[in-house]
């Protein structure tokens, strides 16, 4: 999620401007922004090669071997409704599915979208889906979100209830914190729970943000590695976080159920991203005295 200062979206006017973004990273964000309509989505190109839809395929298939022990089962349940993993969906697809289990549909985007335009398409129950394919020599990590990490990584969850009601909760929220100057603390939120949260689970820690669901390296890392912190779930801590977008996280917030997320959506913000203001920020990694903190799951035996 990430703002495009040149971009005035209650004008409707895209001026083809790549966005920054919050988190600390040194490369800048790519992505055909001419292609874009004025809300910033677009028509899914149909001309993928032969190569890209292989190296979809590779990623998918890779991915599904490392997700039992690590993955919540809520993930895994729904994994199978994106389609075969030969070739990558065609968004219309997939949404018409989506839209029998949970109201939700997919739409192309260019690449990483302004603030407003995000938060818009949530809050209508739009899910934004880049509609390119990361280079084949990066395979094992790519900075932004491409295809396969939004699909794979984003959507499966779309199709559960609570969670859903919870990313349409956050973009009507979003809507509100951009008139608040709050957008950096919701980022935030969006980053250590979408992106890269962890719930807890009576079988033990289990991934469900996507950033992690999608990256072979970082799913056995945020479950099993003994190096990052495993923070309990607390909003304003979380808010006061921050985060680097190019790295192994080092600090993950831990959820008891998605539940909990979206009841922490339904109060006013105001409040809290005022209170959050008058604390010091917290460097990633910081471990605060008294925090409910989890220790790592028993390494998997599978992947």
């Amino acid at each position: 999620m990430s703002p495009v200062l040149q971009f005035d979206f209650h004008d409707g006017v895209n001026k083809g401007v790549s966005p920054v973004t919050y988190g600390q990273g040194d490369r800048p964000p790519r992505g055909d922004y001419a292609r874009a309509h004025v809300d910033y989505t677009c028509d899914q190109q149909s001309d993928y090669t032969s190569a890209e839809h292989a190296l979809y395929q590779r990623l998918f298939e890779r991915q599904a071997r490392q997700l039992d022990g690590r993955a919540c089962d809520e993930f895994v349940r729904a994994l199978a409704l994106l389609g075969e993993p030969t070739h990558i969906p065609r968004f219309d697809q997939v949404s018409q599915r989506l839209r029998r289990a949970t109201g939700w549909e997919i739409v192309a985007v260019p690449g990483l979208i302004p603030e407003e335009a995000f938060f818009s398409l949530l809050a209508e129950r739009r899910f934004p889906v880049t509609d390119w394919i990361r280079k084949p020599e990066e395979f094992d990590y790519v900075v932004e979100p491409d295809v396969f990490h939004d699909l794979f990584g984003h959507v499966p969850l779309l199709f559960d209830p609570v969670f859903a009601d919870y990313m349409q909760a956050y973009g009507a929220g979003g809507m509100k914190a951009s008139r608040l100057d709050a957008c950096e603390q919701l980022a935030r939120l969006y980053w250590y729970t979408v992106e890269f949260g962890l719930i807890n689970t009576p079988q033990g820690l289990r991934a469900y943000g996507a950033g992690i669901l999608s990256s072979a390296g970082e799913l056995r890392y945020s479950v099993e590695s003994p190096a990052p912190a495993r923070i309990g779930f607390d909003l304003q801590r979380l808010m006061r976080s921050r985060y680097k977008i190019d790295d192994y996280q080092a600090n993950y917030f831990v959820i008891d159920s998605f539940q909990q997320l979206f009841d922490a959506t339904a109060p006013d913000f105001t409040p809290v991203y005022e209170a959050v203001r008058q604390q010091l920020e917290i460097d990633a990694g910081t471990v605060l005295p008294g925090e409910r903190t989890f220790a790592v799951s028993a390494p998997s035996i599978g992947g």
